[in-house]
This record gives structure tokens, sequence and C-alpha cells, in this order.
């Protein structure tokens, strides 16, 4: 539960810092012109824009992983109704990376 909520701050933080990115037309837009490093989409998102968010990001190679619910997710960024959060600064994509990973496994 403590990784849980590392990269919960982290996305907090990586928002406050000015570089993620809400909204799915925005997010797509961004994975286009590869400015996403990274995807965060919640669990709980609607089959057609999973899909849609998840196809671009194979086809442009852009690394993508499920996280918390829509709530948690919106929370930790501190607006209501947020269901994918784009990172675009290298630095807290890797760290998201690994603590999301190590998640995974642990």
């Amino acid at each position: 539960m403590e990784q849980q909520s590392a990269y919960l701050n982290l996305i907090g933080l990586a928002t406050r810092a000015g570089k993620c990115t809400f909204g799915e037309e925005q997010i797509v837009k961004e994975i286009q012109v590869r400015k996403s490093k990274l995807v965060l989409i919640a669990s709980d998102i609607g089959d057609q824009t999973r899909k849609k968010l998840t196809d671009k990001c194979t086809y442009y190679r852009i690394p993508f992983y499920y996280v918390a619910d829509r709530d948690t997710l919106s929370q930790a960024v501190g607006r209501s109704g947020r269901v994918a959060v784009s990172i675009h600064e290298q630095g807290f994509a890797k760290k998201l990376a690994a603590l999301l990973d190590d998640n995974i496994r642990g």
C-alpha cells in the first residue's frame, strides 16, 4: 500500500510542477507529437477511451500503465473526473514507471 501512495504522491507532485496533461483529446495530441513520456490510465475507464488511448500509446511506443480507479487518480491530481494523465517530463515518467513496475511485481 505504501508503494501505491508513493506513486500517487509523485503524480500529485508532477501535476503541481506543471508536467501533466489531462483530457482525452489533449493526451492523444501529446502522444502523436511524442511530447508524452508516460500515460496513466484509470482502471475503471470506459472501453472506447481505453482502446483509443492504448492503441495510440502502442502505435507511438509511449509506455502506459493502468493505475487506481478514477476517484483515486482524480484525488491524486487534485481535479475531479480525471480518467487519464499524460506525464511529459522524462524524470517524472521514469520514476513513476519504476514505482509502478515495483507495485506490479510486489
